[in-house]
């Protein structure tokens, strides 16, 4: 095992952030990081850094999941079960699964990260989330080296949640995630007004998955930084979801407030549109920043730090908490 030291990080988060690690070792099998983990239990994990915002050097060893590997584990007439190494690239696997005519990602696509990471947060997009797909885990015990899997439903998933988020936050890690596939008779969902109004405009009545997958690429590319060109880490803040009461309470004071109905009593509110109300949209603090095209990420426009960004986050927070009484909750975790 080649283990290396004082290595940028720079490459392995979508941020872009130049922090150190003390020690980096690359993981390429099971085999590896079982042995790391019997001289190392307080390693940092490291996967595709899309969630992340590193704020200082890491003095500890960072251990990069790079394990790759796509298989059908089992499949009927009408399902597949795919199981996915925790390194494969999001998007690719999501490519992968739509060249096949395996239907149930296609509203996720160009999402980043990788695989592992995706049920931590549950991962959604346009009406859909990992935990609809979601079959079951692989996972690796963190102090003890033991190998669990974990069900759906004791993934505890959530908006943008799951255990590993909450009273497993650091004790597992996730080795591989199998996914539970149509072969056919898709359940097709565009009913997000961006995805049905991309479709008509190539006139499409009736789309296949690819078709899906296609618009919600386009859309995505039309309001969201590729990170490969500008650092970012995605929505960089949850939705809020406030009570109905609350809710007709701003309406009375913000009539073009826009909304999503979640319960009887419950309200979802974008964040992005709290946020540009609020006066950030396409501002810029020495190199952070907020995109110019949705307010909901947070940039870094050359050589920002990761506390430069911390800061903006926590600005905007209390922007908006001043302006709305709504308090943003931060969706990246911050190192």
């Amino acid at each position: 095992m080649n283990i290396q030291k004082d290595i940028s990080l720079k490459p392995y988060n979508t941020f872009g952030i130049d922090v150190k690690a003390s020690k980096f070792a690359n993981i390429t099998s099971i085999e590896q990081l079982l042995k790391i983990l019997e001289k190392d239990s307080n390693p940092f994990i490291l996967s595709g850094g899309s969630n992340v915002l590193l704020t200082s050097d890491i003095d500890q060893l960072v251990l990069y999941l790079n394990l790759k590997g796509l298989n059908i584990f089992e499949e009927s007439d009408t399902h597949v079960y795919i199981k996915a190494q925790a390194g494969e690239n999001w998007h690719e696997f999501v490519q992968w699964c739509i060249a096949n005519d395996f239907g149930g990602l296609e509203n996720l696509s160009l999402i980043p990260g990788n695989v592992g990471t995706s049920p931590m947060q549950n991962i959604g997009a346009y009406g859909v989330e990992i935990k609809d797909t979601f079959h079951k885990l692989k996972a690796i015990e963190i102090a003890t080296g033991k190998r669990r899997v974990f069900t759906n439903e004791e993934c505890n998933f959530g908006y943008r949640n799951s255990v590993f988020k909450n009273e497993l936050k650091g004790k597992y890690i996730i080795t591989s995630v199998i996914f539970k596939l149509t072969k056919k008779n898709h359940q097709l969902n565009y009913s997000y007004g961006a995805i049905q109004s991309e479709l008509e405009k190539n006139g499409i009545e009736t789309p296949t998955i690819k078709d899906i997958s296609e618009a919600v690429i386009k859309i995505r590319n039309s309001k969201l930084p590729n990170p490969k060109e500008i650092g970012n880490s995605g929505s960089f803040f949850k939705n809020p979801v406030i009570s109905s009461v609350q809710f007709e309470k701003l309406k009375n004071q913000f009539p073009s407030i826009p909304s999503y109905v979640v319960s009887d009593s419950e309200i979802k509110v974008p964040a992005g549109w709290l946020i540009e109300q609020s006066g950030f949209k396409g501002k810029r603090f020495g190199d952070a920043g907020v995109h110019d095209k949705q307010a909901l990420v947070l940039v870094n426009h050359g050589n920002a730090t990761g506390i430069e960004l911390k800061n903006l986050a926590q600005n905007i927070q209390q922007t908006v908490v001043d302006k709305f009484g709504i308090t943003l909750e931060i969706e990246v975790n911050i190192i």
